[in-house]
């Protein structure tokens, strides 16, 4: 019987414990603001290591605020991206902006045609092109003023 009676007050406990009030949810508290994105010119990446090359060069005609993606591919006979050798991002600041992509060389596929591309958004908007640059050689190069388009 003490069994019993023991087994009956815990089933009973354990109802009580389950059938209490929900919790009360809580005020939301306001968003807290997002801070705009930095876009200040990027830090300088340091030395250029013995085992990597660099592609550099600037890019003329992007709008402040703009995201530029900058990669370097590998391209078939049709044009169409087989593999990607590197990529960097960088924020526009309505001046000629600066632009080093590194890689390594052994990366660099003989006998196949090596691009560099480029693309420009706005809020998420594609608003800029660059046309592709044929890259011929794995060594450092400086491509010069690049002029970034209206993407069509």
């Amino acid at each position: 019987m003490k069994v019993r009676s023991l087994a009956l007050l815990g089933l009973c406990g354990l109802l009580a414990a389950c059938g209490s009030d929900a919790p009360k949810p809580q005020p939301a508290k306001p968003a807290a603001q997002v801070p705009a994105p930095d876009i200040t010119a990027p830090e300088a990446p340091g030395p250029l290591p013995a085992w990597q090359r660099e592609i550099s060069g600037t890019l003329e005609g992007v709008p402040a605020g703009a995201q530029v993606e900058l990669a370097l591919l590998v391209v078939d006979e049709k044009s169409r991206p087989q593999r990607l050798l590197a990529s960097t991002t960088v924020a526009g600041t309505n001046r000629a902006l600066a632009f080093q992509l590194r890689f390594a060389p052994e990366a660099f596929p003989q006998n196949a045609r090596v691009e560099l591309r480029g693309r420009a958004s706005q809020a998420g908007v594609l608003t800029l092109r660059l046309a592709p640059q044929t890259i011929s050689q794995g060594t450092t190069q400086n491509l010069g003023n690049l002029q970034m388009y209206k993407a069509p």
